[in-house]
């Protein structure tokens, strides 16, 4: 049985939970303490290099890390990942501008908020997330007018991915308000069949306060 290396209140460990909900396959989960140091243990260190989560580990004992690394790996064959090479390429794209416009930003931005280390961050630094998450609302917002998917007119992992920490802008202190395009497409997402709707709070775990080792 695939094994979920799991953090609940991670978003990027919600993404491969919602891809499992929606496939239906049955897992074990192993949980992994990251604030308080396990992700830095040398034996899950052989499991993911960076000691983050997810991560997940095959029946035949391979490893597998990062969250769209997994999403791509799980939804092979599946109709969460177009069949066609053009299809399974936009995918992607958005999958590559989620980790490096949503997650980078937004997700850091909420991880700052929901766990009070945002006044411990340097004022410059916050106001340069903010514009970026900014300018990454404005291309999800223009974007999402002309198609109802963000690879085309069929869900896709793409939708997993970027809605994780894009659908959370507002606990990032970012108005989803004059995003009308945005929240058509979070609501068409959350109707999904087999939508996980169960989200875990930092407030879960004690030692979320306190910065990763």
């Amino acid at each position: 049985m695939l094994t979920l290396f799991d953090y609940p209140p991670s978003q990027n460990a919600w993404k491969v939970r919602q891809l499992l909900h929606h496939l239906g396959r049955p897992h074990h989960t192993v949980l992994v303490s990251i604030f308080e140091g396990e992700g830095q243990h040398a034996d899950y260190l052989r499991i993911s290099p960076t000691g983050t989560v997810p991560a997940i580990r095959l029946d035949d004992g391979r490893t597998l890390a990062e969250s769209n690394a997994i999403l791509a790996y799980l939804a092979d064959g599946t109709p969460y990942l177009p069949a066609d090479a053009f299809g399974r390429a936009k995918v992607q794209q958005w999958l590559h501008f989620e980790q490096e416009r949503v997650e980078s930003v937004i997700g850091t931005l909420r991880h700052w908020t929901l766990t009070g280390k945002l006044p411990r961050r340097p004022p410059a630094l916050v106001d340069m997330k903010r514009a970026a998450a900014q300018r990454t609302l404005a291309i999800l917002e223009r974007e999402l007018a002309t198609r109802p998917f963000l690879a085309g007119d069929a869900y896709t992992i793409a939708d997993i991915a970027v809605f994780a920490y894009g659908s959370r802008a507002e606990e990032a202190g970012l108005p989803l308000r004059p995003c009308p395009q945005v929240r058509a497409w979070i609501a068409r997402v959350e109707a999904q069949p087999g939508f996980l709707a169960e989200m875990h709070p930092y407030s879960e775990d004690p030692h979320s306060g306190g910065e990763l080792p």
